[in-house]
């Protein structure tokens, strides 16, 4: 699933390119994408695009002085300009924005795979924020993440770190990849739980969560430009990087399976010493 450093570039560069062009028109070929009918998606033909950002994981598009458009990726999702129109044996279109100009460049949310999860809303304005989504949305970790304080009360429970900082509910942004990467900096384990910290360790994953996204963010700066392409290079030192070396320490990265994802850690530096067991059910049955 795209996080908070992949929908950040790309609403960047994506606001950079259409911020002020008009909306020629406007169709949903996903059967299941959009979510609401009042307004109907029409009302957005013909109107400007004011801005396109970000909130948490999620894309919003300003239209015109009252509309906006709310975009959630889920996990095989892209939103991406082209130069053409999608051509009609073209599956993967969810969302198809046809921008007024020569050559009429086309907005369009694609998915991949055959779960049609992505989903898009078109809402009034002044009613955004009372959206379930965003109603719900914890603060966001970039570019000021909570204080420690703040952290330490918004983590409080017994979860493992691993889990509550994928909870949206609890801050905004993070998911399993960058959650890897960010208790790799701060030498935390994933199964510590939240509830556990001490000050100073809720500062240095305070500290972590900054430096995490702030490097992935500079590194996209540098090498994402239009057209985004359909896998990001990911600066990623450990999620997936299992059985290589820790870039810190040299000890050889393990990772905990489960039945649809992995988790990576430095074993040395965060669970001292010790390999977790692979979480999958298929090995836990054997």
């Amino acid at each position: 699933m795209p996080e908070l450093p992949e929908v950040e570039i790309t609403a960047r560069r994506l606001n950079e390119a259409l911020s002020g062009a008009t909306i020629a028109s406007s169709m949903a070929p996903g059967i299941n994408a959009l979510k609401t009918f009042d307004p109907p998606l029409h009302a957005i033909d013909g109107q400007p695009i004011t801005a396109i950002r970000r909130r948490g994981k999620l894309f919003v598009i300003d239209v015109g002085d009252d509309l906006s458009l709310l975009i959630h990726l889920m996990s095989a999702g892209r939103l991406q300009l082209y130069d053409k129109r999608a051509g009609m044996r073209d599956r993967t279109s969810r969302l198809l924005l046809r921008i007024d100009g020569d050559p009429e460049r086309e907005l369009r949310l694609r998915e991949f795979g055959t779960k049609q999860a992505a989903w898009v809303k078109l809402l009034r304005r002044d009613e955004l924020e009372d959206e379930e989504t965003l109603a719900t949305l914890g603060p966001e970790s970039w570019p000021n993440p909570p204080c420690a304080e703040h952290l330490r009360a918004l983590l409080k429970g017994a979860r493992p770190l691993y889990t509550v900082l994928r909870d949206q509910r609890v801050i905004a942004g993070i998911g399993r990849s960058w959650v890897d990467e960010i208790l790799w900096t701060a030498k935390l384990s994933p199964f510590k739980r939240a509830n556990d910290l001490t000050d100073e360790e809720a500062e240095t994953l305070r500290a972590a969560i900054a430096e995490v996204l702030t490097r992935a963010m500079d590194h996209y700066e540098e090498v994402v430009h239009l057209p985004i392409p359909d896998k990001l290079p990911l600066p990623l030192l450990v999620h997936r990087h299992e059985g290589e070396p820790c870039p810190r320490c040299g000890t050889k990265l393990e990772a905990v399976h489960f039945e649809d994802y992995v988790m990576s850690y430095c074993p040395a530096e965060q669970t001292d010493g010790k390999v977790l067991k692979d979480r999958r059910l298929s090995k836990l049955l054997k």
